[in-house]
This record gives structure tokens, sequence and C-alpha cells, in this order.
């Protein structure tokens, strides 16, 4: 008897034989219902730099900007989303795109926009992946205080060279 062309054996063959363009497909996540209004579509692929809402798991809930995409284990890694093991290292949990929804997208490549059917005008700044951030200006440091010298430290190799007495009684450095 033959397996049929659905039979679970080969779909998973299907999978660990995809191409990269096979995979980017397969490694879509749904949007929200705000972007789904938006863009009039209902799921697309997860691209680095998008944020994504955890739908499942530990971490349900939270709202992360995703870190890492892994295709060949299609996987995707999130910012602050971490496993703690047993030598208590953090170490990051990979996630499912079944697991996740995108909130917000990351519009900064123009293919990606042209495919969405965005006109520039309607992206906003943040979504284009610039800074809005004000810099801070840099803090000053204090300054050292007149009446106290400044000494000099040592060095990690080194060990600090004894003082010795002056002829006026005054201990010196030894050069």
């Amino acid at each position: 008897m033959r397996p049929s062309p659905h039979s679970p054996r080969r779909q998973r063959r299907r999978l660990y034989e995809a191409t990269n363009p096979e995979r980017r497909r397969r490694m879509v996540v749904p949007l929200s219902k705000d972007l789904r209004k938006r863009f009039h579509a209902r799921s697309i692929p997860v691209r680095k730099g998008d944020t994504v809402r955890v739908l499942s798991g530990s971490y349900a809930g939270r709202e992360e900007r995703v870190a890492r995409i892994n295709r060949r284990d299609y996987t995707i890694t999130l910012d602050n989303v971490t496993l703690k093991t047993t030598e208590e290292k953090l170490k990051p949990l990979p996630l499912r795109p079944a697991h996740i929804v995108i909130t917000r997208l990351n519009l900064a490549d123009p293919w990606r926009r042209r495919s969405l059917q965005v006109a520039d005008t309607d992206v906003t700044p943040e979504e284009r992946g610039e800074a809005t951030e004000v810099v801070p200006e840099a803090a000053e440091t204090p300054a050292p205080a007149a009446d106290s010298p400044a000494e000099p430290k040592p060095s990690a190799g080194r060990a600090p060279k004894p003082a010795t007495p002056d002829a006026d009684g005054e201990e010196e450095e030894a050069p």
C-alpha cells in the first residue's frame, strides 16, 4: 500500500527539506486586530524588529521585540524572554510562530512597505525604525578637589614603589 501524499511522514519530510523561501512563508504570524484593519492582511512573515505579544506559556501577555529568527528550526527568539538553565544562567527561550501575534511592524524596509501597500507618508518614524529618543547630554564628571593631590593608581601587574626618606625628613617616591 502506498502512503498518502498528505501523510504525516511526508508532511514532516517537506518541513525538513524546505527551501529558504518556503521556510519564510511557513513562518507567518497573525496580525493583531488593529493591524489587520490598517494593512488589510491577516498574517505576514515575521521579521527582526517586529513587536509581538506572546499568546501561550509562562510569558503569555508580554509584548517584546523580535531579536532573532531561526528558519532552520522554525523558531523565534524575543528580547527579555529567557529560560533559566540548571547552571542558573539565562538562555533565550525560542518560541513557535503559532504562539505569538504581531502588534507593531518594523517598516524600515521599503520592500516590506510596498508589499503591504503602505504609503511613505502613512508610516510613523517609530515604525520606520528611526531614533525618536532625545539623546541626553553627557553628564559632567566631577573634577577632583584642588586640595587633595591626585595619586597615580598602581598598574595591575606591579606593586607600588616604596617611599624613601629625603634629606629634609620628608618622604618622596623612589624614581
